[in-house]
């Protein structure tokens, strides 16, 4: 696939290489050639390679690896629009690639003033926001090849991002990888099993994955994905990344608007008493149970006609220490003869 894929690592390159010359940077921002694009890749280049930072997210996707490009019919002056946040005004949406997330590194201080200086020593203009979680940088606002914002975003909100909407949003760089790209949560588990080359395929091909259970949040995401041509796979796959080492399981609540808590509400309901009051419904990550799940699955199936293991879903009520039970050793099998299936 490496053949294939040259122009990738190339841009790649761009953003990732620390030998890149300062004469290199000077054409991509003004040479003959220079581009909005180009421009985005210096700055994404100081990021990384400068200050440790790692860039994600919607410029790894369209750009790097899909080579995508949209403009506004709009004159690039009017690109950047009111947005929600009456402080920060919004990329016009019709804008491919749209901006740069870069999260800052977690084991050393950030000196936002030297990144700035950085910017300025290659006479690039900004303007800085500051909020609780990250700074929002306005760069090229008055430039002829069009303006783009970028997110420095602190490391302990990184820690707290543990799920991936889309499979295609995973991607990432970071510095003195200059021909790979890295995932930002681990997605290649027995379970899921979603490789590196298949996330590439689907950008390529403008295809994607939904990675969690679709909510009032997800949903305008994916609908603007599809506005610019994207086309969903099959069902929202429900991906977990595993927990710390030093923890057994990870608990993800469900949001009341997405489908699986609608569907198992229905389900309970349905099954047991319209009189059923759900509190709240939580999705259970446990690595050890889940492979052992998973190989005895795959035993019981090779003895069953067609493969198939009738594979079916339990309620069984518990109290007390039974519910963290639950979670670490998995459900009481004494109850599969004679509970709600």
């Amino acid at each position: 696939m490496r053949k294939t894929c040259l122009d990738i690592e190339e841009r790649i390159s761009h953003v990732t290489d620390i030998k890149r010359t300062s004469n290199e940077l000077w054409k991509s921002l003004n040479g003959s050639k220079a581009t909005r694009e180009t421009r985005m890749e210096v700055v994404a280049w100081i990021a990384v390679c400068k200050f440790d930072c790692r860039v994600e997210g919607g410029f790894v996707r369209d750009w790097i690896v899909g080579n995508y490009i949209a403009r506004p019919k709009k004159d690039p002056s009017d690109w950047l629009e009111p947005g929600p946040n009456t402080k920060i005004p919004a990329l016009n949406k019709d804008l491919v690639p749209s901006d740069l997330d870069c999260h800052l590194p977690s084991d050393k201080y950030f000196d936002i003033e030297k990144f700035l200086d950085n910017l300025h020593k290659y006479q690039i203009e900004y303007e800085v926001i500051r909020e609780a979680w990250r700074y929002v940088l306005i760069i090229d606002k008055t430039a002829k090849t069009g303006p783009f914002t970028m997110d420095l975003i602190e490391p302990h909100i990184v820690v707290t991002q543990d799920r991936i909407d889309l499979d295609v949003s995973n991607l990432s760089l970071e510095k003195d990888y200059t021909k790979e790209l890295g995932m930002r949560v681990d997605i290649t588990s027995k379970s899921y099993s979603i490789e590196l080359e298949t996330i590439v395929d689907n950008i390529k091909n403008k295809r994607f994955q939904v990675l969690r259970p679709i909510d009032d949040f997800l949903q305008p995401r994916i609908d603007k994905m599809k506005s610019r041509g994207w086309t969903q796979l099959g069902q929202p796959m429900h991906v977990i990344p595993n927990p710390p080492p030093k923890y057994p399981a990870v608990l993800v609540p469900l949001h009341e608007s997405t489908i699986a808590y609608i569907t198992v509400l229905t389900k309970m309901k349905s099954s047991i008493s319209d009189r059923v009051e759900v509190l709240s419904i939580v999705q259970i990550k446990n690595p050890s149970l889940e492979d052992a799940y998973l190989a005895t699955k795959q035993l019981i199936a090779k003895q069953c006609k067609g493969e198939n293991p009738n594979e079916r879903e339990l309620f069984h009520g518990t109290k007390n220490d039974g519910i963290d039970g639950i979670y670490k050793d998995g459900f009481d099998d004494q109850y599969c003869k004679e509970r709600k299936w």
